[in-house]
């Protein structure tokens, strides 16, 4: 059992890595305006999709006038204003989609996104920060926190699929906040060898994990593949790794050379990153490498908690030396449901981006005239990748395989029997 000398400041704890007790990764309440000041900013950023179906985002975004970052001055204004510049970034880049991408970010929309950027620790692109995390209100504050009550403050191209992709991811991310308050309980239990702590931690992570698993569900009945693979993914796609832009792109009054950044992906997420440094699964070297690099798209203290957490005593060791029946089983469970999330994400991709990109192919090769098809816009050069820039499909098996690696030595050999 846990020892009564344990020095209570050497407890694991989430305090000090900006994690809500309620919302988990989720940024608390998001401001919906930022200062007055900044009226040129909001007001072109809530009209993203409409003046990029008219073609008339650069123009406008030309215009702008240059302004300020220093009247940011509180966490959430910051956050909103990334948010708000992320939008305009991307319409802008993408507006004329694949073959007319913009090499220059013009200096008044560059400088400050830069500035606020370096501010955040964040890079400047869309990020899943923004995006899921930092884009949300409640319609009614006081009701429940689901899809009927909930709306986006800033939204890019796609219509009610935009609302649904971000605001479904936005629920997986609230699923998985049980998962994070219980992370300090098990690396507390392994600590002080309190096996019941840590199974009772486990437990609570598991049944966390298959809720996120169940809200992930939700996605297709609030999003629409041909819209997603036709229309939302190039405004979600970064210039790192992409064929569209292979120079990246020049921010304008930050510096001449080009910069290359990831688009943002579900990997820039720091759930998952959380529960594979906590149960301890070991991703091949190339996964590995993608994986690490997207959390330099995280806020800096998630990316830090991540990092922190990975340098615990091994729970999968302790789990084996202790020849716990309960705790092995605890332990599994835990991995298994992991394995059944990262399972179902593959299942997601292959309905929103495989199967898609296969039917926009075949449209291409019969030469149709196709633009009745939404697919058949998509972008040729993300055809087998992800936004973030991975060749996803191949991705995303690997990481469930190493994840399938992590089960106990018993357990493992059983779940290669059945699969």
């Amino acid at each position: 059992m846990a020892s009564a000398e344990t020095d209570s400041k050497s407890l694991f704890s989430l305090e000090s890595y900006h994690v809500s007790e309620e919302h988990g990764f989720i940024l608390p309440e998001p401001l919906e305006e930022l200062p007055p000041y900044y009226k040129p900013w909001m007001d072109i950023a809530l009209r993203v999709p409409e003046l990029v179906h008219s073609h008339e985002l650069r123009s406008h975004v030309n215009k702008m006038p240059l302004l300020s970052s220093t009247f940011l001055q509180k966490h959430r204004e910051l956050r909103l204003a990334h948010l708000a510049l992320s939008m305009m970034t991307m319409g802008y880049i993408w507006q004329e989609g694949e073959k007319n991408t913009a090499e220059i970010l013009p200096q008044n929309l560059a400088v400050p996104y830069w500035e606020v950027s370096q501010r955040l620790g964040l890079p400047p692109i869309i990020t899943h920060a923004d995006a899921v995390l930092a884009n949300w209100k409640k319609k009614d504050p006081d009701g429940p926190f689901n899809m009927q009550n909930l709306e986006l403050l800033v939204r890019l191209p796609g219509g009610e699929s935009v609302r649904g992709f971000f605001l479904v991811t936005l629920l997986v991310e609230l699923a998985g906040v049980p998962a994070v308050r219980s992370i300090p309980t098990v690396i507390n239990g392994v600590r002080c060898s309190d096996t019941e702590a840590v199974a009772r931690g486990l437990e609570i992570i598991s049944k966390s994990i298959e809720d996120m698993t169940d809200a992930l569900r939700l996605m297709q009945v609030y999003v629409d593949p041909s819209v997603f693979y036709g229309i939302m993914r190039i405004y979600l796609s970064g210039w790192k790794d992409n064929p569209c832009m292979p120079k990246g792109l020049i921010y304008e009054g930050v510096q001449t050379e080009p910069m290359e950044y990831s688009g943002g992906s579900a990997a820039q997420s720091s759930l998952l990153h959380c529960f594979d440094e906590l149960l301890g699964v070991k991703h091949e070297p190339k996964s590995a490498s993608f994986l690490i690099r997207m959390r330099d798209y995280m806020p800096p203290l998630h990316k830090k908690l991540i990092q922190d957490i990975s340098l615990q005593p091994s729970l999968r060791n302790f789990v084996q030396q202790q020849d716990c029946k309960d705790l092995n089983k605890a332990f599994d469970l835990c991995v298994t449901k992991l394995l059944a999330l990262r399972s179902y994400h593959i299942n997601v991709v292959s309905r929103f981006i495989t199967v898609p990109a296969a039917r926009a192919r075949q449209l291409r090769e019969q030469n149709h005239d196709s633009d009745g098809e939404i697919i058949s816009r998509a972008p040729t050069a993300l055809e087998e990748r992800g936004t973030g820039g991975s060749g996803i499909m191949s991705f995303l098996k690997t990481v469930r395989d190493q994840t399938k690696d992590t089960l106990l030595p018993e357990a493992s050999k059983e779940v290669k029997h059945h699969s």
